[in-house]
């Protein structure tokens, strides 16, 4: 199939597809008069790619699993080298929960102390001669 019909099929562009080929990751065969040819064995690698990046990989990070389909295996993630991607994917991930984690800890505390200030202040209000509550926003009396 030619690059038109390739890109249709995976969903993708040329221009993705050409990007791809420069960086070794899709075959760069030519037919006798000049065009990009490409088989189904194509097709499978860039859904393999196409479907990694769509859960977060990088473009790199998907090349273990192109090479372990070019080497005839039916699944790109059935060699050592996809395997050990998976893994360094899963303490990335794994890292970065932990980080989401405690800043959403941090947000909680802070809107705990906001709600806090805001009762306080509410409470002034109420006392006679206290101090009336003003947005921070909008800057006007509430």
């Amino acid at each position: 199939m030619r690059i038109g019909e390739l890109a249709a099929r995976a969903g993708t562009t040329t221009r993705t597809l050409r990007y791809y080929e420069s960086r070794g990751l899709l075959p760069a065969r030519r037919s006798g008069n000049g065009y990009r040819t490409y088989d189904d064995n194509d097709l499978k690698m860039l859904r393999q790619i196409r479907t990694l990046q769509d859960f977060g990989f990088d473009l790199e990070e998907t090349r273990p699993f192109v090479e372990c389909l070019r080497a005839g295996h039916p699944e790109g993630d059935s060699c050592p080298a996809s395997l050990q991607v998976y893994r360094r994917k899963l303490d990335e991930l794994d890292a970065l929960i932990g980080e989401l984690r405690a800043v959403r800890a941090t947000v909680g505390r802070q809107l705990e102390r906001a709600e806090a200030a805001r009762e306080a202040l509410a409470a002034d209000a109420s006392v006679p001669g206290g101090p009336e509550p003003v947005c921070e926003l909008g800057g006007g009396a509430r």
